[in-house]
């Protein structure tokens, strides 16, 4: 083989990828200096992204609407959240206005009952009440005062609107009342705005008048009184108001339903009426509290 060939043969394929490469580099410089000069190319790319947009937006739309989803669930709990809280709270403050409400209602209860005896210029004790009992056979109250803070058989209880009732057993501690709505209790009255004399009867949770002549000058409306008569109620305390007026069963008197005065349902506390020469003679005088008497002249029966 000799040491020297010659040149390697020039090959055609050679010579047109030069060229091509000359004619790209020739359109490449030449659409530099139209850009450069016409802003050419700056067009196109604003057409192209404007063709390409919605397919942009339609790529990044699972992103969106993961981040969606993530911050729809995040504003959810915290809403959860405030919503448990401001519901908690408003609950409590319910309760709170609740117990707020109990205690201006006793206590416009307290001052009404203070504003009776002040009235009266009576001799009183507070007593709170521990238990109730309002069966329809059985109307009676356990008070938390007895013998040892000086309460005594027979004595009247009374609240800021009218009589409830009267004392008919004590004990050291503690004190029951028989509530005028009891079916045992009777009690003289008298009607305020013309002295007509009455008895007043417990029905069990109700109060009534019977045996009222059908010539009584006696109206719905008309306030009912203690008369005095039997010595156990002072005069001139409230009982109640004549609701209705109705004839008896022979229809020879009149039966009338009476609105009490006192608030015999509710309250936590009552007022024990202590009897002095001022008011009447003291209750040993009366009767016993459970022993039948004349209607006219006993408190019970």
């Amino acid at each position: 083989m000799p040491s020297y060939a010659g040149p390697a043969p020039v090959r055609p394929a050679d010579v047109a990828g030069t060229l091509r490469l000359l004619a790209y580099l020739a359109l490449g410089v030449a659409l530099i200096v139209l850009d450069h000069r016409g802003g050419w190319l700056q067009q196109i790319r604003g057409k192209a992204e404007m063709l390409t947009e919605p397919l942009r937006w339609v790529a990044g739309l699972p992103g969106r609407i993961g981040n969606s989803v993530h911050d729809d669930a995040a504003t959810r709990s915290r809403l959860a959240d405030d919503n448990r809280v401001l519901r908690n709270a408003l609950l409590i403050s319910g309760a709170r206005l609740a117990r707020l409400q109990a205690a201006a209602n006793e206590n416009a209860r307290l001052r009404g009952m203070l504003g009776a005896v002040e009235r009266g210029e009576l001799d009183v004790q507070l007593a709170p009440i521990l238990n109730i009992d309002l069966d329809p056979t059985r109307q009676r109250l356990v008070l938390g005062a007895g013998s040892g803070t000086g309460v005594r058989m027979g004595q009247v209880v009374i609240d800021a609107g009218g009589v409830l009732g009267q004392i008919i057993d004590v004990k050291p501690a503690t004190s029951t009342v028989l509530l005028l709505t009891d079916p045992d209790h009777a009690l003289p009255a008298a009607v305020a705005r013309n002295g007509v004399r009455l008895v007043v009867y417990g029905r069990g949770g109700r109060l009534e008048l019977a045996n009222i002549p059908l010539s009584s000058d006696v109206k719905v409306g008309d306030s009912v009184v203690t008369s005095g008569l039997g010595g156990r109620f002072p005069a001139g305390f409230p009982i109640g108001t004549i609701a209705a007026l109705r004839p008896d069963d022979s229809r020879a008197f009149l039966l009338g339903d009476l609105r009490p005065a006192a608030q015999l349902d509710r309250g936590r506390e009552v007022l024990l009426l202590r009897l002095n020469a001022t008011t009447s003679r003291p209750a040993a005088a009366a009767p016993p509290a459970t022993a039948p008497a004349p209607a006219t002249a006993g408190e019970s029966r």
